[in-house]
């Protein structure tokens, strides 16, 4: 039996060596968990890049130490689904674009509570951007990153050879026609400069009652490495599901939808899908504005320099047109996001706002994006013409109208075209049917297939419910 004096020193010692485990666990550090693998960020000499900026945050200070976890994107959207099903969800996701963001529905944070408490400044960024991301019902699950504005690139070339004047260099700004007048650059100002741009191989433009539309050789207008959602975007912004969860096909998207169908086969300014994988456009590479052939198209910024790789043509940038008197330009956006399951939510956007603030330009520069920073614009555009440059040197990189490509990031569409609907693969496989149906068919009724998707999707939706 041991003694009283023995049972009190083990008792002693017992409280010491309590202590002494939670003095040194307070003095932890907390751990903050930066999940890569929704967007980029998974190269090999992006994850060494990424492993310098978390050591030299982690060596900055001794109060947090973040923890890097980069999951191949083919796993990354099973792999995180996981851990939010088990209770082990990261607390940092990034970076990761609408799409991304949108698979998780419920799972982001409202940052709207820790930017107050933390004075975090938005100044240095667009309110249109800011709002951007504030999603309703759910708050602010995101501070504008890394942004590919959109914007119409056009041929000047086929311009010229026409005879026909540029688009405008500015939203706002007039279009002045071949004759002198003065017209608002909107979606019917496009149409009647894409039929001028539409060449048979005869020479007759699309507004010619001699158009050979079985022969054209040069189309005016496409809309580009993009889905059905993406392009009636350019008619205002929306998505196929409401916020009930309801189905629906918004009013300016049918709109869009019958006039693309027009200027694939009554007017013949654009590429049906039989024109698309022709010769002429590229032999089914999608990449129409490259061939020559194209007059104008809207892109984002990611298509800059390989887009044109082979373009033996002058082109620029201009406004995207606007439709019943407001302007879409829609955005594509990276940037990171907090957790709702983070057990430390201060310890994180503490983080975020490094990533975001101290680190935004080497991040941006890493993942190939705009900074959404005001400040920061500018040092990207000097970079990316001396890229560019080298790169393409036959393109005159420093003369493009770059002051419209960042006008444009003040008109993106909200909501998002690239927004989540549920069951997202089954329903975006029914959307992309419905694309190849009237694509390829000059007699269909777009009302009617549009009304049959609506029908399907909603299908879809209750059946996810």
């Amino acid at each position: 039996m041991p003694t009283r004096k023995q049972v009190t020193l083990f008792v002693l010692l017992s409280l010491i060596l309590a202590l002494a485990a939670s003095l040194a666990q307070a003095q932890d550090p907390v751990r903050i968990r930066w999940y890569v693998g929704l967007g980029a960020g998974t190269d090999a000499p992006l994850v060494a890049a990424q492993e310098a900026i978390v050591a030299d945050f982690n060596e900055s200070q001794d109060a947090i130490e973040v923890v890097l976890e980069i999951v191949d994107n083919a796993q990354a959207y099973d792999v995180l689904s996981t851990q939010i099903a088990a209770g082990n969800a990261p607390d940092i996701v990034g970076p990761m674009g609408i799409r991304g963001r949108a698979s998780f529905p419920g799972a982001w944070l409202d940052l709207s509570s820790l930017i107050e408490a933390n004075n975090y400044d938005l100044s240095d960024f667009d309110p249109a951007l800011i709002d951007f991301y504030r999603v309703e019902g759910e708050g602010q699950l995101g501070i504008p990153f890394a942004v590919f504005p959109s914007f119409l690139m056009y041929n000047a070339d086929l311009f010229d050879e026409g005879g026909i004047p540029y688009p405008p260099s500015a939203y706002g700004e007039s279009y002045v026609d071949w004759e002198g007048n003065e017209h608002e650059w909107n979606i019917d100002t496009l149409s009647e400069v894409a039929k001028i741009l539409s060449v048979d191989i005869n020479g007759n433009d699309a507004t010619m009652d001699e158009y050979d539309t079985q022969n054209i050789v040069q189309f005016g207008y496409g809309s580009q490495f993009t889905d059905v959602r993406g392009r009636a975007t350019l008619f205002g912004a929306g998505n196929f599901v409401d916020a009930e969860g309801n189905a629906v096909i918004p009013d300016v998207w049918r709109e869009a939808e019958q006039w693309y169908h027009n200027a694939m086969w009554e007017d013949y300014f654009m590429p049906n899908a039989v024109y698309s994988g022709s010769e002429i456009m590229g032999g089914g590479s999608a990449n129409w504005f490259d061939t020559g052939n194209m007059g104008m198209i809207t892109i984002h910024l990611w298509y800059l320099g390989w887009g044109t790789a082979n373009l033996d043509a002058a082109w620029d940038f201009g406004p995207v047109p606007s439709y019943n008197g407001a302007t879409t330009a829609k955005l594509h956006a990276d940037t990171f996001s907090i957790m709702k399951g983070s057990e430390n939510p201060q310890a994180a956007f503490e983080v975020l706002s490094y990533l975001l603030g101290d680190r935004a330009s080497d991040l941006t520069s890493l993942y190939g994006g705009m900074p959404a920073r005001l400040s920061l614009q500018s040092d990207f555009i000097e970079r990316t013409v001396a890229a560019q440059s080298e790169a393409y040197p036959d393109v005159d990189w420093a003369n493009l109208n770059w002051d419209v490509v960042l006008a444009g990031l003040q008109y993106p569409d909200n909501p998002n075209h690239e927004e989540g609907m549920p069951s997202f693969l089954e329903a975006s496989a029914r959307y992309g049917e419905y694309g190849q149906l009237v694509d390829n068919n000059a007699d269909e009724d777009v009302d009617a297939a549009l009304d049959a998707l609506q029908g399907d999707l909603q299908a879809i939706f209750d059946a996810d419910m």
